[in-house]
């Protein structure tokens, strides 16, 4: 039996968990749903045009699912104590909060920029 030797190296590759979108998967966590590690640089960016005068905070960058950024979200805004959403890849923080923002994505093993 022949077979393709780019076959045969995603095989491999997907062993190993790394997918050919260049992602990595980890291990199932306590609920069961397998994560995909963020390989690029989350970029953190404040807001105040069209938001009635109001400044958000927003992370741009994620590669994740829709459904792992909302949970991302939820997390992040529970943790800051503050309002926000999330969708399209990316998180939305209610206020200026930057540095509270980037200390809690690093804390979780995220690379701001």
């Amino acid at each position: 039996m022949n077979t393709d030797w780019k076959e045969a190296l995603l095989a491999q590759s997907r062993a190993m968990g790394i997918e050919p979108d260049g992602t990595e998967n980890v291990e199932s966590n306590e609920a069961g749903a397998v994560e995909d590690i963020q390989r690029a640089p989350l970029h953190i960016a404040i807001e105040k045009k069209g938001r009635g005068g109001k400044t958000a905070t927003i992370i741009e960058g994620f590669t994740c699912s829709e459904e792992r950024l909302k949970s991302i979200a939820n997390d992040m805004k529970n943790a800051l104590g503050t309002g926000g959403s999330a969708r399209g890849g990316e998180i939305l923080i209610q206020g200026e909060r930057r540095e509270a923002v980037a200390q809690w994505l690093r804390s979780h093993g995220y690379k701001v920029k």
